[in-house]
């Protein structure tokens, strides 16, 4: 047993109509800065995954979306410092409103093929793989 906590966050793979997945630049600031994932975040007491990413998304990008809209495609389990992170990742093909950078540093939407020119934090890396095969 490692004895860390585990922590539960939540992050999407929004796809637009061309097939390109939406990742977002980590501020400079912040842990990991610089290194680009995808949108998302905690889960906090009393909200399901599925809540907690709708609640991101608006709050990180300014874009709505139903929980119907939300697929789960596959998850990450990494161990860092001081915590593990277990994460699920959904696709989200529909929203409203136009993706906005409220907490990144910048968004770029990008060919799953091109996704492992960026460089991501470990946990976001193997999922790259799954959205591949996906599209």
């Amino acid at each position: 047993m490692s004895g860390k906590p585990i922590v539960l966050v939540v992050a999407a793979a929004l796809v637009d109509p061309d097939n390109r997945v939406l990742i977002a630049q980590r501020p400079m600031d912040k842990s990991l800065g610089g290194l680009w994932e995808f949108p998302g975040g905690k889960v906090e007491t009393g909200e399901t995954p599925e809540q907690a990413l709708m609640r991101e998304l608006r709050e990180e990008l300014s874009v709505e979306t139903k929980e119907a809209c939300l697929a789960p495609l596959s998850f990450a389990s990494h161990t860092y410092d001081g915590f593990h992170l277990l994460m699920p990742l959904y696709v989200c093909r529909r929203w409203t409103g136009v993706p906005r950078a409220n907490e990144h540093a910048a968004l770029k939407w990008v060919k799953p093929a091109a996704l492992r020119d960026y460089p991501m934090p470990p946990a976001d890396e193997p999922l790259i793989a799954h959205l591949c095969d996906l599209l």
